[in-house]
């Protein structure tokens, strides 16, 4: 007849097992109190001239073509009205001409800049981990071009991009021919990029590999010969929307009217409000605040969500 096997337990070992449990409930209750994070993160700051230095520009110069890119940092100017904010000027000139030794060449006009790999530690490759955040946000001044925000992810194709159009309120010509535009706040949601290769979409889509950023960059793809001018202050990943909301939910501010939750926004939360941040200490001043006129919630030069 069978007879199962029975094996003893160590001394203690329920004892061990049970709080072992007990430690991974505690810890997975903790999870579910975790908040999304509130502050920025940080992808370019061209507050700092040094992240100039990390960026390239590409033209279809590569190609043969006659188009061409430059890079310039240019310094704050807190003596104009508004204050200019240290930015770096993607700047050129747009040609559709085609080269007359390359046959193979049937397109051409374009202009674009990205950060250059980012290199490597012991660990393997530097990314950007974007993953706990909602939008991409630009502090941008345009000159009303059709740009497109380029995103490399550590894909199984090399050659993938996520994109999307770079959609400004307050460009050059808004206003008429001589309005020279403004510096504007434009977010982007992360899951609102689509996967192309070689500027053609992508099917099936796949989700864009958060985790994982190689590299970001902006170009030109509207093919119109001519100059063009693009200012970037600042570009972060955040969860804060334009106006200072958590997904409209949360994280409201002063003389916000367009909340989701507005019914729950009255005077006296909002005098309760302020003083709970006079009683928060003084904090060193983080990258919101390090760039002139960043994101400033309420202001008629910020964007909706787009």
């Amino acid at each position: 007849m069978f007879m199962p096997t029975v094996r003893r337990c160590a001394p203690g070992f329920w004892k061990k097992t049970t709080q072992e449990v007990q430690r991974a409930t505690k810890f997975a209750l903790n999870l579910e109190g975790l908040q999304l994070p509130t502050t920025p993160y940080p992808i370019f700051d061209f507050a700092d001239p040094e992240t100039i230095t990390t960026l390239k520009s590409m033209t279809d110069q590569s190609v043969g073509g006659f188009s061409t890119a430059e890079l310039t940092q240019k310094p704050a100017d807190s003596s104009s009205n508004p204050p200019i904010p240290a930015h770096l000027l993607f700047h050129g000139n747009i040609s559709t001409k085609l080269p007359a030794n390359r046959p193979d060449v049937q397109r051409t006009g374009y202009a674009a800049w990205r950060n250059q790999d980012r290199g490597r530690t012991i660990f393997g490759e530097l990314f950007w981990n974007v993953d706990p955040y909602m939008y991409l946000a630009l502090r941008v001044k345009s000159d009303g071009r059709k740009y497109v925000v380029n995103i490399q992810t550590d894909s199984i194709v090399e050659s993938d991009l996520h994109q999307h159009r770079l959609y400004t309120r307050y460009h050059k010509g808004t206003e008429g021919p001589e309005d020279p535009g403004q510096w504007e706040t434009v977010w982007i949601r992360l899951h609102e990029f689509v996967r192309t290769n070689h500027g053609i979409v992508t099917e099936p889509q796949s989700e864009m590999l958060r985790q994982k950023v190689k590299s970001v960059g902006i170009g030109l793809l509207d093919r119109q010969p001519g100059p063009f001018e693009l200012g970037v202050a600042a570009v972060w990943a955040t969860n804060l929307n334009e106006r200072g909301q958590v997904d409209g939910r949360t994280g409201w501010e002063e003389g916000d009217q367009g909340s989701a939750r507005l019914s729950e926004v009255t005077e006296e939360k909002l005098a309760q409000k302020l003083e709970e941040k006079r009683s928060l200490p003084e904090e060193k001043k983080g990258f919101r605040e390090r760039v002139p006129h960043f994101g400033k919630v309420g202001t008629k030069d910020t964007s909706a969500v787009r």
